[in-house]
């Protein structure tokens, strides 16, 4: 449906601050640059600690995190080419999380039924995706389309991003273009207006009319002038449980959410820019272009993101009755469908 664009008070529903997420997703949990072969990590999806390995071969499983034998953490064990060992025991994980070797007992001796879960894993963009739900519903789920990724007119950011907040507050900021105001002292957008709002069942897209002006409008090429002021239009797209948001042909940005508890989330979003620099140049210089916008450009801005999410948490858990007041309309969308 597509609502009507005014900007008007309603009551926030607190519950949403401890709602759950639609397990049968992809989830993102890791750079895929930070686990090598043989290599564990522990990660955590919505509460369920996984532990996601390489095997010898460079191909990626992903096990509860729970030897079903005393319960210790898998992470701290080894990889024997595909297999993950306890590090207690040395009991012996197949991929499927089948216990199919325990060292002290003899071969010909049948083993307990220890079975630890497994989970659906993929890599893709660089980045580790894991299915924390019904496994037979993995191949029915896509992952967000990035026609981007493979085109070299596109400088790639990534950015990791880290919050103490649930993934409900994450998401508010996301599609609150009004939040300018924070970001003032960096020469961020100012002036936005809502121009249109469509919600369904599992999705909201919005578009705002915001201005720009500063050597940053002027560096990823809304304007030629830093001294003066730009407008252009910023759509942004949530299909649950990520994001998508672009910039009239200037930047894209795809924001992957994972939620880990209650009072934690984490991101992993890539940012696709155009700069207004020769082409040559911008190939021989494209590593220090991408640490140069991560650093002095977006960190700057989450980390004021950050603060305020974080302040609103904290907030929250030491009051969760207290009533709030929302008039941006695109907060009131879905959360977990």
């Amino acid at each position: 449906m597509e609502s009507t664009i005014t900007l008007s008070s309603q009551p926030v529903q607190n519950r949403v601050r401890e709602i759950g997420i639609n397990p049968n997703y992809w989830y993102p949990v890791a750079w895929a640059y930070n686990l090598k072969p043989t290599q564990i990590i522990p990660v955590v999806v919505w509460q369920q600690a996984i532990a996601v390995y390489r095997d010898s071969k460079g191909q990626l499983h992903a096990l509860e995190n729970a030897c079903p034998h005393k319960g210790v953490v898998l992470d701290k064990g080894e990889v024997r080419e595909n297999i993950l060992v306890c590090p207690y025991h040395g009991w012996e994980f197949n991929p499927e999380g089948e216990c199919i070797k325990i060292p002290y007992l003899p071969p010909e001796q049948k083993l307990p039924c220890a079975k630890a879960r497994s989970y659906p894993v993929q890599e893709k963009y660089g980045i580790i995706w894991v299915f924390p739900g019904d496994a037979s519903l993995a191949t029915q789920q896509s992952l967000p389309d990035l026609p981007e990724y493979n085109d070299p007119d596109w400088i790639i950011v990534e950015i990791p991003a880290h919050f103490k907040a649930h993934f409900s507050i994450c998401n508010e900021n996301t599609m609150d273009v009004f939040h300018g105001f924070l970001h003032r002292n960096l020469q961020g957008w100012f002036d936005p207006i809502l121009l249109k709002l469509r919600q369904q069942e599992d999705s909201v897209y919005a578009e705002y009319r915001v201005s720009y002006r500063g050597w940053i409008s002027k560096f990823i090429n809304l304007t030629n002038d830093a001294n003066q002021v730009t407008t252009r239009t910023i759509s942004i797209e949530y299909n649950y449980p990520h994001y998508h948001s672009t910039l009239e042909g200037v930047s894209s940005l795809y924001l992957m959410r994972l939620p880990v508890s209650l009072t934690e989330t984490r991101s992993f979003s890539l940012f696709f820019i155009k700069v207004r620099l020769p082409k040559w140049l911008v190939n021989l210089i494209r590593g220090q272009l991408t640490t140069i916008i991560w650093h002095f450009l977006f960190k700057k801005f989450l980390d004021q993101d950050i603060e305020m999410i974080e302040s609103e948490q904290q907030t929250y858990l030491a009051n969760p009755q207290r009533q709030y007041v929302e008039i941006n309309p695109s907060h009131n969308r879905p959360s977990t469908r």
